[in-house]
């Protein structure tokens, strides 16, 4: 009589059942839901790589760069409402609104490509 062997399923990680490049695509687009929802686009990221950072090299890289541009983002912006006392800071603000609208873009087509792309500028908080 001999024994049957079980052999345990691998399971595989799909967080909000879809694939780990899906739900890094969706990170960088999270950001805006901001336009739709006010601070949904800071909030979601945020709770994304909160929730799976511990089960994913990539999501925990992907949402470090989303945060740490988010941040460094309100600090520029904060920096340049200043400096529109002085008239310089209004075609920087311009600038830094084109930024969030092409970067969270740009990182999710190098998300795509399984490339964790680091936003220019952004300020190495985590």
């Amino acid at each position: 009589m001999g024994f049957k062997e079980t052999h345990l399923q691998e399971i595989e990680f799909k967080p909000w059942n879809m694939e780990e490049v899906q739900f890094t695509i969706l990170m960088h687009v999270s950001q805006f839901a901001g336009y739709i929802f006010p601070l949904a686009g800071y909030a979601l990221p945020i709770v994304m790589w909160v929730l799976f950072k511990d089960k994913s090299e990539s999501i925990d890289a992907h949402g470090k760069n989303i945060i740490n541009w988010m941040i460094s983002g309100l600090i520029y912006g904060v920096i340049f409402v200043v400096l529109c006392f002085f008239l310089i800071g209004f075609p920087l603000l311009w600038a830094l609104g084109i930024c969030f609208i092409v970067f969270p873009i740009i990182g999710a087509v190098k998300a795509n490509e399984k490339i964790i792309w680091k936003y220019p500028g952004a300020i190495g908080f985590l």
